[in-house]
């Protein structure tokens, strides 16, 4: 089964737009740099505590969820 490939790159400007770095809003959603790093490459995937996490630290609309989380 081919594993899929989401594309990440809005998610992370918006990271570094709202909180500067991947290790300071990783700490904000309560995760370690290295699994939101695991998560942004591919390597596990997002959960739904996550995303809810990542919406409010990141002002993110709910319309907009896909576009930051589901692209491919």
């Amino acid at each position: 089964m081919e594993k899929i490939r989401f594309d990440y790159s809005k998610l992370r400007g918006r990271i570094v737009e709202k909180c500067g770095s991947q290790k300071a809003f990783a700490d904000k959603i309560g995760i370690s740099e290295c699994t939101l790093t695991s998560k942004l490459m591919g390597y596990t995937y997002f959960n739904q505590k996550d995303i809810t996490a990542a919406k409010a630290v990141l002002d993110i609309a709910p319309e907009d969820i896909s576009t930051y989380f589901f692209t491919f």
